[in-house]
């Protein structure tokens, strides 16, 4: 069975049974090695909705199946290379990480593209944000689909990297050896980029609060 097909067969999710979760990972991950690819399958289900929580955090929407996709096709085309020295899903997570950060890295434009200008509810939401007030107005649904449109726009104008330690070090607070670990970094290099990223994505921020 090809990868394409696995995929195709774990959507949607579906537990067929209590096997599934009572046989660990790497039990599953000796069978495909010793030739039972269909079993990758049930990694692929096992896993799916980390990966897609994952994408789903970086990438645009109309992106994510493409990209999960890929970290899965990363995931078998290196699955002989998991020692087992972290758990499975640690280690997808890192592909996962790293599968966004090239994503953004082959669609990356010039500093130079235009700031979109921002409309009255999110500028007001920016506005309020910056000034450290409470939000008005908004529902806390609407407050985070406004939340997250300004800060995807934000990012859209970091660099790949730059990108990268932002959302796993300021949005996501996650520790900087923990950060250094998924991107395959060095810690001093993680430190270094949060504190020079986190000054550009302020600037950015004003610059659209100002428009």
């Amino acid at each position: 069975m090809s990868l394409s097909a696995a995929y195709a067969m774990s959507l949607p999710v579906a537990r067929e049974s209590m096997e599934i979760e009572e046989r660990n990972d790497l039990d599953i991950i000796s069978e495909v090695l010793e030739g039972n690819t269909d079993e990758f399958g049930r990694l692929i289900d096992r896993h799916r909705e980390h990966v897609f929580r994952i994408v789903g955090r970086r990438v645009p929407r109309e992106g994510i199946d493409e990209v999960a996709h890929d970290v899965f096709v990363r995931a078998w085309s290196s699955l002989a290379s998991y020692r087992g020295e972290s758990p499975f899903q640690w280690w997808l997570s890192k592909i996962a990480v790293r599968t966004c950060h090239d994503y953004w890295r082959e669609r990356y434009r010039s500093k130079e593209t235009p700031m979109s200008s921002l409309g009255e509810k999110h500028a007001d939401w920016l506005e309020n944000t910056i000034a450290g007030e409470p939000e008005i107005s908004f529902d806390r649904s609407e407050s985070r689909m406004i939340a997250r449109d300004v800060v995807m726009r934000a990012l859209a104008h970091l660099s790949p990297a730059d990108r990268a330690v932002i959302e796993l070090v300021h949005l996501e607070e996650r520790p900087a050896r923990e950060a250094a670990d998924l991107l395959g970094w060095s810690v001093v290099n993680i430190k270094v980029r949060a504190h020079r990223s986190r000054k550009k994505l302020k600037k950015i921020l004003d610059k659209m609060e100002e428009r």
